[in-house]
């Protein structure tokens, strides 16, 4: 029955990133009347929300887009820092949502944030913890739990991620069209590419769910025996 689960996540969460990759390709091709880039839809959302002291930068690379609270800076991939169409201010919108999250201390957001060390301790340590465990289980069970317990902090930040992410559209999604950046065509599309990019938090926070009841049901079974 948990392989059908998984099974069904697995596929679930291809079709999203498929459909994610085809919806950003397509508005890609589709220029905003206006030209904006999207340097410059993200330092007009900023300054239009009274934020002055977070800088637009060109990362290298795809999918590299982000903010970054540490040093205040929004950080574009090459592609959406120079482009005109409307998955570049999408993109760009999205990530200036988070600079507006953490300057009105969006408590999702503080939580988030304040769980990556933690995060970040058990994502390096935990598939190591649980391979011994699953080895040792029968003598050592604490081990495997260890190693539950790393995952299960994993998990909760996939699911913390969610309203965070979904937030940061929603303003974006709203600010594209009260500041007339995208237009009655236009704005279905920008709303199109960021719901399907929320798509796929949910399917990943889903996947780590379900590997997580996984791994508790093979504690609980082996512990028995």
């Amino acid at each position: 029955m948990y392989w059908i689960l998984f099974s069904g996540i697995a596929l679930v969460s291809f079709l999203v990133q498929w459909n994610l990759k085809n919806k950003f390709e397509k508005y890609s091709k589709v220029l905003l009347p206006n030209r904006m880039t999207g340097k410059d839809v993200a330092i007009k959302m900023l300054h239009d929300n009274g934020i002055y002291d977070v800088r637009v930068i060109s990362t290298p690379g795809q999918l590299t887009d982000h903010y970054n609270p540490v040093d205040k800076t929004v950080n574009l991939s090459e592609d959406v820092y120079n482009d005109c169409s409307v998955a570049a201010a999408a993109v760009a919108s999205h990530e200036c949502g988070h600079a507006l999250q953490h300057a009105t201390a969006y408590a999702p957001l503080k939580m988030r944030s304040s769980l990556v060390p933690v995060v970040s301790f058990a994502s390096s340590w935990m598939q190591w913890v649980l391979l011994i465990g699953i080895f040792t289980i029968e003598i050592f069970p604490q081990i495997m739990l260890g190693g539950i317990i790393l995952f299960a902090m994993t998990t909760l930040f996939a699911f913390i991620t969610l309203p965070v992410e979904i937030n940061a559209s929603m303003r974006a999604v709203s600010w594209l069209k009260n500041a007339g950046i995208t237009t009655y065509e236009t704005q279905p599309m920008a709303s199109e590419a960021l719901r399907s990019a929320a798509y796929t938090y949910v399917a990943a926070a889903l996947g780590s769910l379900a590997t997580l009841v996984y791994y508790i049901l093979m504690f609980l079974g082996r512990s028995r025996d």
